[in-house]
Protein backbone atom coordinates (compact mmCIF):
# COMPACT_ATOMS: atom_id res chain seq x y z
CA UNK A 1 0.00 0.00 0.00
CA UNK A 2 2.81 2.08 0.78
CA UNK A 3 4.36 1.50 -2.44
CA UNK A 4 1.56 2.36 -4.02
CA UNK A 5 0.82 5.90 -2.50
CA UNK A 6 4.60 6.48 -3.34
CA UNK A 7 4.29 5.24 -7.04
CA UNK A 8 1.35 7.28 -7.02
CA UNK A 9 3.07 10.37 -5.64
CA UNK A 10 5.87 9.98 -8.20
CA UNK A 11 3.75 10.09 -11.05
CA UNK A 12 1.56 13.06 -9.90
CA UNK A 13 5.20 15.07 -9.09
CA UNK A 14 6.13 13.65 -13.13
CA UNK A 15 3.08 14.80 -14.49
CA UNK A 16 2.80 18.37 -12.69
CA UNK A 17 6.90 18.66 -13.87
CA UNK A 18 5.96 17.95 -17.69
CA UNK A 19 2.69 20.13 -17.59
CA UNK A 20 5.11 22.86 -16.00
CA UNK A 21 7.36 22.28 -18.87
CA UNK A 22 4.43 22.04 -21.37
CA UNK A 23 2.83 25.66 -19.83
CA UNK A 24 6.28 27.09 -20.20
CA UNK A 25 6.99 25.67 -24.07
CA UNK A 26 3.54 27.16 -24.59
CA UNK A 27 4.10 30.67 -23.13
CA UNK A 28 6.94 30.80 -24.68
CA UNK A 29 5.78 30.23 -28.64
CA UNK A 30 2.43 32.34 -27.61
CA UNK A 31 4.68 35.07 -26.83
CA UNK A 32 6.91 34.42 -29.87
CA UNK A 33 3.24 34.08 -32.09
CA UNK A 34 2.22 37.55 -30.28
CA UNK A 35 5.20 39.23 -31.78
CA UNK A 36 5.75 37.81 -35.13
CA UNK A 37 1.49 38.89 -35.36
CA UNK A 38 2.59 42.14 -34.19
CA UNK A 39 5.34 41.93 -36.86
CA UNK A 40 2.70 41.62 -39.52
CA UNK A 41 0.37 43.83 -38.36
CA UNK A 42 2.99 46.46 -38.67
CA UNK A 43 4.21 45.52 -41.89
CA UNK A 44 1.21 45.57 -43.36
CA UNK A 45 -0.13 48.92 -41.72
CA UNK A 46 3.19 50.26 -43.54
CA UNK A 47 2.32 49.00 -46.66
CA UNK A 48 -1.66 50.20 -46.31
CA UNK A 49 -0.21 53.54 -45.83
CA UNK A 50 2.32 53.01 -48.78
CA UNK A 51 -0.61 52.55 -51.04
CA UNK A 52 -2.94 54.91 -49.79
CA UNK A 53 -0.19 57.77 -50.14
CA UNK A 54 0.30 56.29 -53.74
CA UNK A 55 -3.20 56.46 -54.59
CA UNK A 56 -4.03 59.75 -53.55
CA UNK A 57 -0.86 60.82 -55.81
CA UNK A 58 -2.91 58.99 -58.44
CA UNK A 59 -6.27 60.64 -57.71
CA UNK A 60 -5.09 63.81 -57.67
CA UNK A 61 -2.61 63.46 -60.88
CA UNK A 62 -5.49 62.24 -62.74
CA UNK A 63 -8.16 65.13 -61.67
CA UNK A 64 -5.32 67.82 -62.39
CA UNK A 65 -4.66 65.84 -65.69
CA UNK A 66 -8.38 65.85 -66.75
CA UNK A 67 -9.10 69.90 -65.40
CA UNK A 68 -5.88 70.53 -67.78
CA UNK A 69 -7.69 68.52 -70.52
CA UNK A 70 -11.17 70.25 -69.78
CA UNK A 71 -9.38 73.53 -69.71
CA UNK A 72 -7.42 73.10 -73.29
CA UNK A 73 -10.55 72.26 -75.25
CA UNK A 74 -12.75 74.80 -73.71
CA UNK A 75 -11.91 76.86 -76.89
CA UNK A 76 -13.58 74.29 -78.77
CA UNK A 77 -16.27 74.04 -76.72
CA UNK A 78 -16.67 78.12 -77.36
CA UNK A 79 -16.16 77.04 -81.31
CA UNK A 80 -18.85 74.56 -81.32
CA UNK A 81 -21.34 75.24 -78.27
CA UNK A 82 -20.67 78.40 -77.34
CA UNK A 83 -18.95 80.83 -75.06
CA UNK A 84 -21.89 80.29 -72.20
CA UNK A 85 -20.37 76.15 -72.36
CA UNK A 86 -16.90 77.42 -72.75
CA UNK A 87 -16.77 79.34 -69.61
CA UNK A 88 -18.53 76.62 -67.45
CA UNK A 89 -16.03 73.96 -68.59
CA UNK A 90 -13.13 76.38 -68.13
CA UNK A 91 -14.51 76.65 -64.20
CA UNK A 92 -15.02 73.42 -64.03
CA UNK A 93 -11.19 72.84 -64.88
CA UNK A 94 -10.25 75.34 -62.50
CA UNK A 95 -12.38 73.54 -59.76
CA UNK A 96 -10.57 70.10 -60.96
CA UNK A 97 -7.20 72.05 -60.51
CA UNK A 98 -7.90 73.42 -57.41
CA UNK A 99 -9.38 70.37 -55.89
CA UNK A 100 -6.17 68.12 -57.15
CA UNK A 101 -4.03 70.88 -55.21
CA UNK A 102 -6.20 70.67 -52.26
CA UNK A 103 -5.69 66.76 -52.56
CA UNK A 104 -2.35 66.90 -53.08
CA UNK A 105 -1.99 69.37 -49.78
CA UNK A 106 -3.74 66.83 -47.46
CA UNK A 107 -2.34 64.10 -45.22
CA UNK A 108 -4.02 60.74 -44.85
CA UNK A 109 -5.45 61.93 -41.35
CA UNK A 110 -6.81 65.01 -42.79
CA UNK A 111 -8.39 63.42 -45.52
CA UNK A 112 -9.72 60.67 -43.56
CA UNK A 113 -11.26 63.59 -40.92
CA UNK A 114 -12.84 65.08 -44.04
CA UNK A 115 -14.08 62.05 -45.13
CA UNK A 116 -15.77 61.02 -41.85
CA UNK A 117 -17.10 64.82 -41.47
CA UNK A 118 -18.52 63.73 -45.14
CA UNK A 119 -20.34 61.05 -43.50
CA UNK A 120 -21.86 63.09 -40.22
CA UNK A 121 -23.21 65.75 -42.49
CA UNK A 122 -24.70 63.57 -45.29
CA UNK A 123 -25.04 59.89 -44.47
CA UNK A 124 -27.83 58.71 -47.13
CA UNK A 125 -25.47 60.24 -49.67
CA UNK A 126 -22.22 58.31 -48.05
CA UNK A 127 -24.01 55.02 -48.04
CA UNK A 128 -25.26 55.88 -52.08
CA UNK A 129 -21.97 56.80 -52.89
CA UNK A 130 -20.23 53.32 -50.99
CA UNK A 131 -23.48 51.59 -53.07
CA UNK A 132 -22.79 52.54 -56.14
CA UNK A 133 -19.19 52.53 -55.91
CA UNK A 134 -19.30 48.63 -54.57
CA UNK A 135 -21.57 48.03 -57.32
CA UNK A 136 -18.95 49.25 -59.68
CA UNK A 137 -16.38 47.18 -58.24
CA UNK A 138 -18.21 44.11 -58.35
CA UNK A 139 -19.00 44.72 -62.07
CA UNK A 140 -14.98 44.87 -62.52
CA UNK A 141 -14.11 41.85 -61.24
CA UNK A 142 -17.28 40.30 -63.08
CA UNK A 143 -16.10 41.10 -65.80
CA UNK A 144 -12.65 40.06 -65.54
CA UNK A 145 -13.29 37.03 -64.61
CA UNK A 146 -14.46 36.03 -68.11
CA UNK A 147 -11.24 36.22 -70.12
Amino acid sequence: MEEAKAGATALTAEAKAKAEGYRDQLSTKSADWVEEAKDIAGQAKGRATDLAVEGKAKASDAISTLGKLVGENATTIDEKLGTRYGDYARTAARTMQESAAKLDSKDLNELGDDAKEFVRKSPGLAVGIAAAFGFLVARLFKGSNKA
